[in-house]
């Protein structure tokens, strides 16, 4: 167990074992159904890369831009130069996972159109507008990830060529968009759980 657990590659390795076993399970009980279980697969992936994205957005906020001020200033390069870009490269990536996987669940359900326009389609409901708004809310917060967020991070961190007044001015936009994404991720979790939990979109 030990060999597993000390090597990260192969604790995800084990972790996506179990879940390939679950799917053996579930396929043995007669219960499978192509179109059933694509879309079941789709959204277990749109989870698995939200809890990535999200959980970076708020370990960077809850975690790390707080307690910055009260690490030694000879410690702060490990930081830097380290652990931020490693845990960017997951934050970017997850976010791009759960932007992708979320629309195309959508599609597969058959209300990705209705979604988007905020429930103003014929047929739609007040279901497709909270999906909705929580699907604009998440689009948003990527958009912020790939365009303003990892843009300005790379030079705040010294992955790109600035001076020190660019440094500084980066690092604070970055900061105040990750936290606008901090906002939102609030009412956009709010939205998707309620159209499910309250309106039945699936």
């Amino acid at each position: 167990m030990a060999a597993i657990l000390t090597s990260l590659r192969n604790t995800v390795i084990a972790g996506f074992v179990i879940a390939a076993i679950l799917f053996f399970m579930h396929y043995s009980y007669g219960g499978y159904e192509g179109a059933v279980f694509g879309k079941f697969f789709f959204r277990w992936l749109h989870v698995l890369s939200g809890v990535m994205w999200i959980g970076l957005l708020w370990y960077f906020n809850f975690v790390q831009i707080p307690n910055m001020p009260n690490i030694p200033d000879d410690q702060k390069p490990a930081i830097g130069k380290v652990i931020a870009p490693a845990a960017l490269w997951w934050f970017r990536w997850g976010a791009m996972g759960t932007i992708v996987t979320g629309l195309i669940l959508a599609a597969m359900n058959g209300y990705l159109g209705a979604a988007l326009s905020l429930g103003t389609t014929e047929g739609a409901s007040e279901g497709h507008r909270m999906i909705g708004i929580g699907m604009w809310f998440g689009i948003i917060m990527w958009f912020n990830v790939w365009f303003v967020i990892w843009p300005n991070q790379q030079k705040a961190l010294g992955l790109v060529e600035a001076d020190d007044a660019t440094k500084a001015a980066s690092a604070r936009t970055a900061m105040l968009f990750s936290r606008t994404n901090t906002l939102l991720s609030v009412p956009m979790l709010f939205a998707m759980v309620s159209a499910q939990g309250l309106y039945g979109i699936s």
